[in-house]
């Protein structure tokens, strides 16, 4: 069993108040964490630590703070197996998830120590004879990183680094679900040297989320908020900082669709459709929840993908070596039993899988599924991916586009130029050809259109997202003036 409680200033604190709350282990049971319970006044805590270390950090020069984010990436590097063992315990996931999480996280970090040097501005020609003209780029202050469970290093991580780059200080509100997990990284960023202050993690219950996060969003010290999670609640989340006019960063829900021309290879298009949408048990924002396929080539396609899905392993993490393990709780499987139980229903076939007990849900291809199907709309966040035919391109590209959503998407095909200009009229803000859906890097603009959300994430991008654009000038001799 984990104990989490909240870092502030520095050291491990209790909540205010004492409370706490406990996350237990989806597949035992048993209790994985016991959690401070942040208060309201726990909250403002953080903040006010965060805006006392902010004037010393952001007067940091960049690469003093470029060596503190590479000694995090290492310090991150060496606790991957403790990450792994938090991430398994309070997610259900497989022991390699939470160690390709620390992975790619000190990939995000590492990219942000190279941005350190690269918050730069421009002179602007003035029509002022005399007047050096600058725009300038400054950090904002404290930065609100509202994190999620389904791949929490990767994205806690990601929510502070590069805020941190561009000398803003930060305050990382943990989820619920991996309290001990997103603690672990405040921990991780202590321990590799950062000053007093400069990260903060907040956790709290379920039943506090509300009162948290509307009180760290309206303390003035917070001059950024990014969030990352589901749609609904990125809704709730732009509203608050809307109301108190503070810039946010929203990277939300996606229903990624996989288009397969009939010229497209059919067993590469079959292995990223697999890979996209099974990789842990279809919980990621970018997975491939529709593969909208030529007819032509349909039968053989879904024939092939059958054989590769049906093979898939899945187990109990610590009794397995599984690739696949558990859904977070119960009731994802009820919700996905139910999106196949309305797609059945309503005239698709269910070419595998479709049905689970528990925390684990088999691997499930649903095919014919049409526009009326809750399964066409949304969200399923589990491993099932349906199957819709098309007649051509344009139908495709149609189908494609019929979502709210527009995060990730992929496109296949063997003639290059068709799938770029397919890709092109696609309305998300991310595409790959003859590559799956679920992909990142972190120097790479990651974000979406739509209920997706706005902003974005990593490199020169996130620049923008967290500093402020300052236009400053300088007279070098005198200036004539009408009165």
């Amino acid at each position: 069993m984990f104990e989490a409680r909240l870092l502030i200033d520095g050291a491990d604190q209790a909540a205010k108040n004492g409370a706490v709350f406990e996350r237990r282990n989806p597949v035992s049971g048993e209790v994985a964490t016991v959690a401070a319970d942040a208060a309201v006044e726990d909250a403002r805590a953080a903040v006010a630590s965060a805006s006392r270390a902010f004037v010393a950090w952001a007067a940091l020069g960049p690469n003093a703070r470029r060596k503190h984010l590479l000694a995090a990436a290492a310090k991150l590097r060496e606790r991957s197996p403790d990450f792994a063992q938090r991430v398994s315990q309070e997610t259900g996931s497989t022991l390699g998830w939470g160690h390709f999480n620390v992975h790619f996280a000190a990939m995000i970090l590492e990219e942000a120590a190279a941005m350190t040097t690269q918050v730069s501005g421009e002179t602007i020609p003035s029509d002022h004879v005399g007047t050096l003209s600058l725009a300038i780029r400054q950090p904002a202050g404290v930065v609100l990183g509202i994190a999620p469970w389904n791949a929490p290093v990767i994205l806690g991580v990601r929510a502070i680094a590069m805020p941190l780059a561009c000398g803003n200080t930060v305050v990382l509100k943990a989820s619920e679900v991996c309290p001990a997990t997103h603690l672990l990284i405040g921990e991780v960023m202590r321990d590799a040297g950062l000053p007093v202050g400069v990260v903060n993690v907040i956790t709290h219950s379920a039943d506090n989320a509300a009162r948290v996060v509307e009180a760290l969003i309206a303390e003035p010290a917070v001059r950024r908020v990014n969030f990352t999670g589901s749609t609904r609640v990125g809704r709730i989340v732009g509203e608050l900082a809307g109301r108190h006019l503070k810039p946010i960063v929203l990277e939300l829900g996606g229903k990624a669709p996989l288009v397969v021309l009939e010229d497209a290879d059919l067993d590469q298009a079959v292995s990223a459709a697999v890979f996209g949408a099974f990789m842990h048990q279809g919980q990621i924002c970018m997975s491939t929840e529709r593969i909208v396929v030529d007819a032509k080539v349909a039968d053989e396609f879904v024939a092939r993908l059958e054989k590769r899905t049906v093979a898939l392993r899945m187990g109990k993490p610590a009794e397995s070596d599984a690739p696949l393990a558990a859904v977070v709780d119960p009731s994802t499987v009820t919700r996905l039993r139910t999106l196949v139980e309305d797609a059945v229903a309503k005239g698709a076939t269910v070419v595998c899988g479709g049905n689970g007990e528990g925390v684990f849900f088999k691997p499930t291809v649903v095919d014919h599924l049409t526009r009326e199907m809750k399964l066409f709309r949304e969200e399923s966040f589990g491993p099932i991916v349906g199957v819709v035919r098309v007649r051509d391109t344009d139908e495709a590209v149609a189908v494609a586009n019929d979502s709210e959503y527009g995060l990730s998407a992929a496109v296949f095909g063997s003639d290059i130029a068709r799938a770029l200009a397919v890709a092109r009229r696609i309305d998300s803000g991310i595409c790959h050809i003859n590559s799956p859906t679920v992909q990142d890097e972190a120097q790479m603009p990651f974000g979406g259109t739509k209920a997706s959300g706005s902003g974005r994430f990593g490199g020169r991008a996130a620049i923008h997202e967290f500093t402020d654009l300052r236009w400053i000038t300088i007279a070098t001799q005198p200036r004539h003036y009408p009165i």
